[in-house]
């Protein structure tokens, strides 16, 4: 037979035995057995059953109606999810503000208890049994009654931050707006260039029929046909390439929108959109305009703010703190011992105290704790200065960007004005043997590449538009009240 001590240690092995069983199952289910395979578990499979159920946009495109420019942004500012995202953090810092806001108030808890004690009591030479029946209703106040600004100066951090989370907010929608405006007009070119491609491909094939024609009279020879046939099937191969990158535009921005990749969204033709001629104020315009709108500059400024009333939080530190703690309670006693019958008592208890507390030394802990919150001051300050130097820089390469946008499209379009003769007074002299057919193909390239500028160059100041906007955060701006999302 075991001895007590042998069962206790045979106990304690089993135990630890079991642990380490427990631990090592844990650490196969969390990590990879080897390192040349990819890693599956029930854990990743109940995971991958979470993605699947994760909902679906709440809201429907009518894909039989033709969407402009702002309604699309209006869909987009209401159900992107990073619209919504930015929203719920400013929920969330808004609660925080309310949480040190709490501070100036006091806190009480109430708290009921019952509780019932039996024991034998010693008295002489007997032991008496003896019942205590306690109920009792207690409350536990606690309030500071000064600190000298160190919950003021948490309030002060706390409001920064909702500031900061609001402004947040706002450059969420002004990135949504941009990420839909930039997709809407690359969705502008691929339409435009598809119909400049195909209108190519017209030329192209006419220029192959008036070969084909001249070989049938004996006025071409095959290797001109088959120039002819080669542009043609250059033609088509640049079409289907068009009609690819419209497909992803087409994807990029139902995405911005805040709906599938794959639902269908009609937009208007590239040729109801009206192209401005000039922009409308000077760069010191924008630049100051920038300033006064950016809402990531404004972000800076509140980290500013911030960091100012961590310098208070710090500096009050130095001071005393007063607090008052009180704790009334209403005991109600229930008692008997034997050989007597029950006893009742009931009493308001409880205490009362003022404490003062005082951090007389502390190896220098507050006087480095202010050099930091100073420090993290000087910091956001230049950081400030650093996020507004970038930001003139942005407006002013988008300025850049955008004049030289407008002047491209002037050539453009005289290219493509010269091109269109080119290939016409080209193809009409090869008709009567004047031109060879190289010179027709080359001109027909020409004026291929000339469609293509011009509709590259006319949506390239719609979106260098749009950038001018982002940068000065005038897409941020107007009188109207924005969806919430």
């Amino acid at each position: 037979m075991w001895s007590l001590t042998k069962w206790h240690d045979a106990t304690r092995w089993t135990a630890l035995l079991f642990v380490a069983r427990c631990a090592s199952f844990g650490l196969a289910q969390s990590l990879p057995v080897s390192p040349d395979h990819p890693w599956h578990s029930p854990v990743a499979m109940n995971i991958e059953a979470d993605v699947r159920n994760i909902p679906n946009s709440t809201f429907s495109i009518d894909t039989a109606k033709t969407y402009s420019l702002s309604e699309l942004i209006d869909l987009a500012e209401a159900h992107n999810p990073a619209t919504r995202v930015a929203w719920e953090r400013a929920r969330a810092q808004a609660a925080n503000l309310g949480v040190a806001r709490s501070e100036l108030f006091p806190t009480l808890a109430a708290a009921a208890l019952s509780q019932t004690t039996r024991q034998e009591v010693l008295f002489s030479s007997r032991f008496y049994g003896q019942v205590i029946q306690d109920f009792q209703v207690a409350l536990d106040l606690n309030y500071t009654v000064f600190d000298f600004g160190a919950r003021s100066g948490r309030i002060d951090a706390a409001r920064a931050q909702v500031l900061a989370a609001n402004f947040s907010f706002n450059d969420s929608h002004r990135n949504v707006i941009y990420q839909v405006q930039t997709a809407y007009y690359r969705l502008l070119n691929a339409m435009g260039q598809e119909d400049a491609v195909r209108a190519s491909l017209s030329n192209a094939q006419a220029v192959q029929h008036a070969a084909e024609d001249r070989l049938a009279h004996g006025l071409a020879t095959l290797p001109d046909v088959l120039e002819a046939q080669s542009a043609t099937a250059q033609a088509e191969y640049d079409l289907q390439a068009v009609i690819g990158a419209e497909k992803n535009a087409r994807g990029d921005l139902a995405t911005a929108v805040g709906a599938l990749a794959t639902t269908a969204i009609q937009v208007q033709r590239p040729d109801q959109i009206p192209t401005p001629e000039s922009i409308g104020d000077t760069i010191d315009q924008a630049i100051h305009r920038a300033f006064a709108q950016r809402p990531d500059l404004m972000q800076r400024v509140t980290e500013i703010r911030s960091a100012n009333a961590g310098v208070k939080q710090a500096r009050a530190a130095y001071y005393p703190a007063l607090s008052l703690a009180a704790s009334p309670a209403v005991p109600s006693l229930y008692g008997m011992q034997e050989p007597y019958p029950w006893s009742h008592t009931a009493d308001l208890t409880g205490s009362m105290a003022f404490n003062l507390s005082w951090t007389v030394f502390d190896g220098a802990a507050r006087k480095n704790r202010l050099r930091e919150a100073e420090a993290n001051v000087h910091a956001a300050e230049a950081q400030a200065r650093l996020t507004r130097n970038q930001i003139a820089d942005e407006v002013w390469t988008a300025y850049s960007n955008l004049d030289t946008a407008f002047r491209q499209r002037q050539a453009a379009l005289a290219l493509l004005q010269a091109a269109g003769q080119s290939y016409s007074a080209a193809l009409e002299s090869y008709k009567y043997g004047v031109r060879s057919l190289l010179d027709v193909t080359a001109a027909q390239r020409t004026l291929a590449q000339a469609r293509s500028a011009d509709v590259s160059a006319r949506t390239q100041v719609l979106t260098e538009i749009a950038n001018l906007a982002f940068t000065t955060a005038d897409s941020v701006q107007g009188g109207q009240t924005r969806p919430r999302p």
